[in-house]
């Protein structure tokens, strides 16, 4: 039994496997928002661990969808992240964020940017400034308990 092809069919052939041969090598290629952070010279514990997606723009625009908005306290500060927050990202700095908030002295302040300068990665919300170490920032906090969570509370939201 011969099976006969029409050169159009050979053609969507051939492109339909060039297509998927594409798109498989750019889903493999893709990196990680927390990847993505490294590569600018930031540490992943800039983002919580609920990071659903995120969209990177060539000119370092960028937005980060969370599964929903997320909040935690570190030390005295109490952190909250939009469910959608976005900003520009380029070596070493982060700028125009919007939807990422600190509690300060009971006042909500937007952090505008974060700069890594050398060991430290300091911190502009309003008139404040704020420095820390950026080994601080080595793991993602977790949304409700920051980095004071039960050892299995991973596990309980992803099953959730």
């Amino acid at each position: 039994m011969a099976v006969t092809c029409s050169n159009s069919s050979l053609i969507a052939v051939v492109l339909i496997l060039i297509c998927s041969c594409c798109w498989i090598q750019h889903c493999e290629s893709k990196k990680t928002a927390y990847e993505e952070l490294e590569k600018h010279g930031f540490p992943v514990g800039l983002l919580p661990t609920s990071v659903k997606k995120y969209k990177l723009h060539d000119d370092g625009k960028f937005k980060v969808f969370l599964y929903s908005s997320c909040s935690f306290t570190v030390d005295s500060y109490h952190i909250y992240y939009e469910r959608k927050f976005k900003g520009k990202i380029h070596t070493d700095i982060i700028k125009d964020l919007e939807g990422v908030t600190v509690k300060v002295q009971n006042y909500d302040l937007s952090i505008e940017r974060v700069v890594r300068d050398g060991e430290y990665l300091n911190f502009y919300a309003g008139s404040y400034t704020a420095s820390f170490p950026v080994t601080n920032f080595n793991e993602s906090p977790e949304c409700g308990c920051g980095f004071d969570c039960p050892e299995n509370s991973t596990q309980l939201v992803q099953s959730a």
